[in-house]
């Protein structure tokens, strides 16, 4: 069974994306997709695997194609299998021809950058309400990401200081607190020693101070 990842790109759509519609429009045969597949009743307690399809037709949006990956643990499907799928299934492409593979790539922005954040917000508790960017920490030279500096509360209305002070902060990538709460982003370029508070009569941030 194959994945139909747009839900998971509607609810994570700062850290899960999919391929433009222009470049699912150019897949053809001979190239690769990568798709989703999920377990089986015989496959039993297992994780879903991402695998390459090579295309081998194509009728508008249905397109069919042969299993390029040995499964890993999956034993409902194997190596050649056929594969039939539409081109909203598609998670990654691999053009045969590799210059119009770079032709076809439309750069997004990814906020991968790391930062600090109210575990309320992750968990959807709260909404944002005060973000402030600090120095960048420098982290490890095995650091995958760096450091963005941001801080960010979650909404503290009717709470004491003690208790705002004693909520658990996480350390994670900015795409995952905006799929959260994204009424912040226009401030994401802002600078060091930039703070904004919401202000929860019109629902905007104010820079602190103003």
């Amino acid at each position: 069974m194959i994945d139909d990842p747009r839900p998971t790109q509607e609810s994570s759509p700062y850290t899960f994306f999919l391929p433009d519609p222009r470049r699912l429009e150019q897949v053809g045969v001979g190239d690769h997709v990568k798709l989703t597949f999920l377990p089986t009743a015989d496959d039993g307690n297992v994780p879903a695997e991402r695998m390459w399809v090579r295309v081998t037709a194509r009728e508008g949006s249905s397109l069919s194609g042969e299993l390029d990956n040995i499964p890993d643990k999956l034993v409902s499907v194997s190596l050649g299998d056929p594969v039939q799928f539409s081109d909203w299934n598609v998670i990654d492409i691999q053009f045969a021809d590799k210059e119009r593979d770079q032709s076809f790539r439309f750069p997004r922005k990814r906020y991968f950058e790391r930062c600090l954040v109210d575990q309320c917000v992750l968990d959807g508790s709260a909404k944002v309400h005060f973000v402030y960017r600090e120095q960048p920490y420098m982290g490890q030279p095995s650091d995958r990401y760096p450091d963005s500096g941001w801080k960010i509360r979650g909404d503290w209305r009717g709470l004491t200081d003690e208790e705002v002070e004693a909520r658990k902060a996480c350390y994670v990538a900015l795409g995952i607190v905006l799929n959260k709460d994204d009424s912040w982003l226009h401030l994401i370029e802002e600078g060091t020693g930039s703070r904004f508070i919401r202000d929860w009569m019109s629902g905007n941030f104010v820079r602190e101070g103003d």
